[in-house]
């Protein structure tokens, strides 16, 4: 095998990784998004509810 298809091979590989924990990064910042709204609505509720 051609040493410029193993460096292609590699970089694209290095790519697909890279795409991967950037979704991966991603997903996990909407969820902690998703519970920090959902903690700010309880004690906001919570808070008119104490009146």
């Amino acid at each position: 095998m051609p040493k410029a298809a193993i460096a292609i091979a590699c970089i694209c590989l290095l790519t697909l990784s890279g795409c991967g924990n950037t979704a991966y990064g991603l997903k996990k910042d909407g969820q902690e998004a998703s519970h920090a709204m959902d903690n700010a609505t309880h004690r906001v509720l919570s808070a008119g509810a104490k009146k």
